[in-house]
C-alpha cells in the first residue's frame, strides 16, 4: 500500500488539524488523535489537536477549541472526532475550513438513563447531532464498517472506513514490579479492560467469571481495569453482584496509568469482553499485540474487529462460556493456534497502514486545497 503522490511535493500543504469534545488519559479516542497528529507532523504537514476538555497531563499539546480562529483557513482541513453531543459540534459547522469527521460510534442513550441521566442525554443528542452534520462535512468516516453504516443511515454520502488508528509500541514497557507483586502468583487471570459502565454488562463478565471459579478453577483472579467515575452506583451494584455470589480474588483498578495498564495485561492468561455495544473495540486488538486469547461476545462490530481471530460468543451461556475459557487455558495447543492467528491479523491496524488509508481518504480534499484557485 503506497502513500498519495502528493506527499512527494509537500509545499504549501494545507494544514489538518482535529477537534474532539474530551481528551482523556488512555482514552481510545485520545490515544488515536495524538497517534494521527504524530503521523501527519512525520509526513511534513502541520497538525494540532483541539478539544474542550484535556486531562492537564496534555496540557502543552491541545489547545481549547475556542481558540482554533487563530489557526483557519479555507484550504485546511479539520478532522472531528465524534462521539457525543457537545458545544464542540458548532464551532466545528461554522468553520471555513473544508471539513471531515471520524465517527467512533455513539452508545444508545438507554443504557445509561438508571444509572446516568446526564450522560444519557448527551448521547442522545449526539445521535440527533450527527444527523445535521450529514450535508455539512465533505467526508466522513466511521472506524469499522459498522460505524460506516451508521453513517450512511445517518444521510452520509462521502464515506469509508479508517480502522482505529492504534500505537502497539505503547505498550512496550517492562512489567511494573508493584503490579507483578500482586498478580504473578499460582492463580490464573482473568482481565477485562474498559470503561466500567452498563453498555458493557460487567455483571455478565462477573456471572461468567463465578461459574469459571466455582466448577473450573478455585485458584483464579478476574482483573477489571478501567474508570468507573460518574458510574459509581453501577459499581456499587456491581460489588453486591459479587458478594453475593462469593467471588474470590476480585481485583478492581480504577483509571490506571498507561504503564500499569501494560503490566495488567502482560499478566493475564485471558481476555473476557462481554459488551452488548461496540464501535470498534479497542481491548481487542491489544490482547493480539500483547498475546492474550480473546473471548468476546459478537455485538455492534465486535465480530469485525475480531476479524476471524479469538474466540467469540454469539450466545451468553455463562456455563458455556466458563467451560470455554477452561478448554482454551487447560489446552496449551488450542491456546497457542488461538493466539498465533490472532498476531497475523495485528498487521490490519499497524500505525503506518491505518496512516495511509487515512491520508488516501483524504487526498481528494488535499488535491482540492492544491488547486488554483479559479
Amino acid at each position: 500500500m503506497s502513500a498519495p503522490s502528493f506527499l512527494n511535493n509537500p509545499i504549501n500543504m494545507p494544514g489538518i488539524h482535529q477537534f474532539l469534545t474530551s481528551y482523556s488519559y488512555g482514552d481510545a479516542i485520545g490515544n488515536e488523535t495524538m497517534v494521527i497528529r504524530n503521523y501527519l507532523r512525520q509526513k511534513g504537514f502541520s497538525s494540532e489537536i483541539f478539544a474542550q476538555y484535556y486531562h492537564p497531563r496534555y496540557a502543552g499539546q491541545i489547545i481549547n477549541y475556542k481558540e482554533y480562529s487563530r489557526f483557519t483557513k479555507p484550504d485546511n482541513i479539520v478532522i472531528y472526532h465524534f462521539s457525543i453531543g457537545s458545544p464542540v459540534t458548532k464551532t466545528f459547522v461554522r468553520l471555513d475550513d473544508q471539513k471531515a469527521i471520524i465517527y467512533h460510534n455513539i452508545t444508545p442513550h438507554h443504557f445509561f438513563l438508571d444509572y446516568h441521566r446526564i450522560l444519557a442525554k448527551d448521547c442522545y443528542k449526539g445521535r440527533i447531532e450527527l444527523k445535521t452534520l450529514a450535508d455539512k462535512v465533505d467526508l466522513a468516516l466511521g472506524d469499522s464498517h459498522h460505524n460506516e453504516q451508521e453513517l450512511v443511515d445517518a444521510g452520509f454520502t462521502n464515506t469509508g472506513v479508517l480502522p482505529l488508528v492504534m500505537d502497539f509500541h505503547k505498550f512496550d514497557h517492562p512489567i511494573h514490579p508493584v503490579v507483578k507483586s500482586l498478580l504473578d502468583d499460582d492463580k490464573t487471570n482473568i482481565i477485562y479492560v474498559g470503561r466500567i459502565i452498563p453498555n458493557k454488562k460487567i455483571e455478565d463478565v462477573l456471572r461468567t467469571f463465578h461459574f469459571y471459579q466455582t466448577y473450573f478453577n478455585p485458584l483464579s483472579r478476574m482483573i477489571l481495569v478501567g474508570e468507573y467515575r460518574g458510574f459509581e452506583r453501577y459499581h456499587s451494584a456491581l460489588m453486591k453482584m459479587a458478594e453475593t455470589m462469593k467471588i474470590n480474588h476480585l481485583h478492581i483498578t480504577g483509571h490506571i496509568p498507561e504503564d500499569e495498564l501494560t503490566s495488567y495485561y502482560k499478566l493475564a492468561d485471558l481476555t473476557l469482553h462481554l459488551s452488548e455495544h461496540e464501535g470498534f473495540c479497542a481491548p481487542i486488538p491489544e490482547s493480539y499485540y500483547l498475546g492474550i486469547p480473546v473471548i468476546a461476545f459478537n455485538a455492534g462490530a465486535v465480530s469485525e474487529t475480531m476479524a476471524g481471530g479469538g474466540l467469540m460468543i454469539e450466545k451468553k451461556d455463562p456455563v458455556r462460556i466458563a467451560a470455554l475459557i477452561d478448554i482454551v487455558l487447560r489446552n496449551e495447543k488450542i491456546r497457542k493456534n488461538v493466539v498465533s492467528h490472532q498476531r497475523k491479523i495485528l498487521e490490519k491496524y499497524t500505525q503506518e497502514r491505518t496512516g495511509v488509508i487515512l491520508l488516501q481518504h483524504l487526498t481528494p480534499l488535499l488535491q482540492r486545497a492544491s488547486s488554483p484557485s479559479d
